[in-house]
């Protein structure tokens, strides 16, 4: 059965998740602009810095801290940030941002930006956040 254009993106996001070095949460961003694909990104250290994954450790998890707090403390950079900085502003104008997450290999269920996420979402132009 063919999927819908928003269960198309949103697989292609839960794919992009997998690339994630992040050991609490892997997330995986798609933004859609006149139903092309113009970037992806996914949850990880910056280019030339060690993973999480690869040190074995999280230093928000080895801390205790909840989800949602602290995020000062992660080196990561978010999966919305990496695609909309792949993708430039202009690329961004009316786009759409589909958006998926995995948590011990369950996928999340109404995954979202975070703070930080949603001012650089809006600041990029995008019109819609789809997960």
């Amino acid at each position: 059965m063919r999927p819908s254009k928003p269960e198309y993106y949103l697989e292609i996001a839960s794919n992009v998740a997998k690339r994630s070095t992040c050991i609490r949460r892997q997330y995986g961003a798609v933004i859609v602009a006149n139903d092309q694909i113009v970037a992806t990104g996914y949850n990880g250290a910056p280019r030339g810095e060690d993973n999480c994954c690869d040190l074995g450790t999280c230093q928000r998890e080895d801390l205790g801290v909840a989800p949602g707090e602290r995020y000062e403390l992660c080196k990561a950079i978010h999966a919305e940030m990496n695609a909309c900085l792949h993708a430039g502003r202009d690329a961004c104008q009316g786009a759409t941002l589909y958006l998926s997450g995995w948590q011990d290999g369950t996928v999340i269920k109404q995954a979202e930006p975070c703070s930080m996420c949603e001012r650089v979402i809006k600041q990029m132009g995008i019109v819609a956040v789809i997960s």
